[in-house]
């Protein structure tokens, strides 16, 4: 079976502590207060923060940068018989989880992908068994053995210099060695799409979920965006370059205009917030500067490569994973098995983790989609055939996302996501995934923080 943080998290017997939102004034009672908010970003939490205030009866404008809604939601309709969702693209632990009546109501299609229908490949020793008494399932149980001993560390140090040291790594075999990069990469580079160098030891995956197996949405998770869009103001093509605010407003500069408003809604990546794209007056407060700086995003990263083949070669299966060397850790550890999920059409999905997986966005197409080959090749022979048109985004290289989603370095707390999403003079006001301090790194994470935004302003 494939190991991933949620499923690590569920075997500790963690769960989500969401709060109930707050009652809030019906449209009526709302009517003599209303008020004219701009929201910064079309994505999940900007686009859940405007439909929530203009059901109340507010007056909402969303400015976008990018030439579509959806923000590190994309889908892709390159192949007209294959949406392909080149952002996210999981509604993770489907019971619980506030995206599966959103979907319902949305009229998403979703289908169910589950961990354990799997098979498993070692670059050395082709495929191998995971179950009981394997190697590879011993060497997981050590892994997580030393996930736990870290988390009461002296120190908040690096996950991987940590768990290097609980594991005694330069005392294990090649093979062992192998494993255990392979696991680390699985449960923290790619989860959280920062390399596990940097990665905190005490929080990484301060994170909490739900239960149930997780869904892809085969139409495009698109559609959830676009159900919450329905009927608001959105300006495309509005990059917002500058925010001030005083006792009488905001007002919004954008490359196309100003616009003034009672009050805005920040819902941009952490990553754009750290180049500074947008210059804030007055200055933001120091510890939300400290916060900006000192959370991780877009050094490491979650990497995707969509190919699509003549015909299926490939386990029928929903994972391949695939236990590359030590020198190529992060490097397509994981391979998902579209064709399962869409029809049939013979798609597989590369992960890619870490460190290695920036550097990877930074080569052409020809170079990734041969590093893929060679993956596949390693696990299914030199006699398959090469992929006749492939998919490749790259949110690191992205100026409007900076990185896949946000994670926490050894210098961070959690508290800094609060300080993050803290108002401003009840006036600016900020959300998206790396605003919430149990819920980063997910698109639930990012949907919750916009109601509560939207909350926030209501009850101003």
């Amino acid at each position: 079976m494939t190991m991933n943080r949620r499923d690590f998290l569920k075997a500790a017997g963690v769960t989500a502590a969401v709060a109930a939102a707050p009652s809030l004034p019906t449209r009526a009672a709302c009517a003599a207060t209303m008020q004219r908010v701009l929201i910064v970003g079309a994505g999940m939490a900007g686009m859940s923060a405007a439909r929530r205030l203009a059901d109340a009866g507010h007056r909402v404008t969303v400015l976008e940068a990018r030439d579509r809604i959806g923000g590190r939601i994309h889908t892709s309709t390159a192949w007209a018989d294959a949406p392909i969702d080149l952002g996210a693209s999981w509604i993770h632990e489907t019971q619980g989880n506030p995206l599966t009546p959103l979907a319902a109501a949305a009229g998403a299609r979703t289908v169910m992908t589950d961990s354990d229908s799997a098979t498993t490949h070692d670059a050395a020793l082709g495929k191998i068994a995971t179950g009981s008494g394997s190697a590879y399932a011993a060497m997981l149980a050590k892994v997580e053995r030393a996930i736990k001993s870290s988390y009461h560390a002296a120190s908040d140090t690096a996950l991987r210099a940590a768990l290097e040291h609980e594991l005694e790594f330069s005392t294990l075999s090649e093979a062992d060695k192998r494993l255990a990069n392979h696991f680390v990469v699985s449960l923290a580079d790619t989860e959280y799409a920062g390399d596990s160098a940097e990665l905190s030891s005490w929080y990484w995956d301060n994170v909490g979920g739900y239960a149930g197996l997780d869904a892809v949405l085969p139409d495009g998770y698109v559609a959830l965006v676009n159900h919450l869009a329905q009927g608001i103001d959105i300006q495309l093509d509005r990059q917002v370059t500058a925010i001030a605010h005083s006792g009488s407003g905001v007002t919004v500069t954008t490359t196309a205009g100003i616009l003034s408003g009672d009050r805005v809604i920040v819902t941009v990546p952490l990553g754009v917030l750290k180049r500074n794209a947008i210059r804030f007056s007055p200055a933001l407060p120091a510890s939300k500067v400290t916060a900006i700086s000192t959370l991780g995003m877009g050094t490491g990263t979650l990497s995707k490569v969509f190919l699509r083949f003549p015909n299926v070669f490939w386990d029928n299966v929903d994972w391949i994973e695939n236990i590359e060397t030590t020198a190529n850790r992060g490097r397509f550890h994981q391979w998902l098995n579209v064709s399962r999920v869409s029809g049939g059409t013979p798609i597989l999905l590369g992960l890619l983790g870490g460190a290695y997986a920036s550097r990877a966005e930074r080569r052409t197409d020809q170079e990734i989609v041969a590093a893929a080959m060679g993956s596949l090749r390693a696990m299914y022979g030199s006699g398959i055939p090469n992929p006749i048109a492939w998919q490749i985004p790259r949110w690191s290289t992205d100026p409007f996302s900076c990185g896949s989603f946000s994670f926490n370095t050894p210098n961070s707390t959690p508290t800094m996501r609060t300080r993050l999403a803290s108002p401003i003079a009840r006036r600016v006001f900020f959300a998206g995934e790396a605003t919430h301090k149990t819920l980063f790194a997910t698109v639930h994470g990012a949907y919750v923080s916009g109601r509560r935004a939207a909350s926030q302003i209501m009850t101003a």
